[in-house]
């Protein structure tokens, strides 16, 4: 896999004459974000060898380079996901790609369903933990000591520096948001009631299908994370309602400019 990512990295090094500082993962709706980026250069994931191809419809398929918030930038327009049938090491590799290409900080988005009784629809949350619950482990197998070590502490997963600098952003703009745990599942199926009630009892306050995977290989490779999630629907008992893809997106949609603001003055200030 090494040899995949340095061919990678090589490609787009020869391809992309730019160096990006900062890494953005962007989830289900959230694309948003790419509008206030000043776009220098864009890249089908289709064109990128050993690239996987983004098959979820609400998932653009490209790598963003510009600048935002007066720093360069690498943004992926569309992730990649356990439930799409590609292993973890696919569903991570970008990550690993873009610290090859000298990204300090990722930066992370989602869409997920509140288990938080206290939390609404629209719901802006910052990340402070996660619970894997993904059956597979990103860094299960040979361990690539090039990269990270064997064992990574994740004793402080998501960079309380971030967290703090983003929730000072937010009061200043007067956006109101929340900070909790994120667990994460494989999909591609909603949560039933008695599963939203099992992540609550374990400690959970939102539910989704993604980002784990990413931030476990982000700090295994020393990379601070910052993350945001959107809830764009509820677990709670008594407010349980069925759910399509297009309801998540149009929430997520209305919420996002937001997210974006927090997002870009934070990068600025980093």
């Amino acid at each position: 896999m090494f040899k995949k990512i340095v061919e990678t990295t090589e490609f787009i090094h020869n391809t992309i004459p730019f160096q990006p500082e900062i890494g953005v993962i962007l989830g289900t709706g959230l694309g948003g974000l790419v509008k206030e980026i000043d776009i220098k250069y864009e890249l089908e994931y289709s064109k990128i060898p050993n690239f996987p191809v983004s098959t979820v419809e609400s998932h653009s398929g490209k790598l963003i380079f510009g600048v935002l918030g007066g720093k360069n930038v690498i943004a992926m327009q569309g992730r990649f996901h356990y439930y799409e049938g590609y292993d973890m090491k696919q569903v991570t590799f970008p990550v690993r790609v873009m610290k090859m290409l000298g990204i300090k900080s990722l930066f992370v988005s989602n869409a997920s369903g509140g288990v938080n009784p206290d939390y609404k629809v629209g719901e802006i949350m910052i990340i402070n933990d996660h619970i894997n619950l993904f059956p597979e482990h990103p860094l299960r197998g040979k361990n690539l000591d090039e990269l990270g070590p064997r064992f990574p502490d994740m004793s402080e997963v998501y960079d309380q520096k971030l967290i703090d600098l983003a929730l000072k952003i937010a009061d200043e703009k007067n956006i109101d948001i929340s900070v909790g745990v994120y667990a994460g599942l494989t999909g591609p199926t909603l949560e039933t009631p008695a599963e939203y009630k099992y992540m609550r009892v374990i400690g959970a306050d939102t539910v989704g299908m993604s980002t784990v995977p990413e931030v476990i290989v982000a700090r295994h490779m020393d990379i601070p994370v910052f993350a945001v999630s959107i809830i764009t629907d509820l677990g709670v008992p008594g407010k349980i309602k069925k759910v399509s893809v297009q309801d998540v997106i149009e929430v997520a949609n209305k919420q996002e400019p937001y997210m974006t603001k927090i997002m870009k003055e934070l990068i600025s200030r980093i």
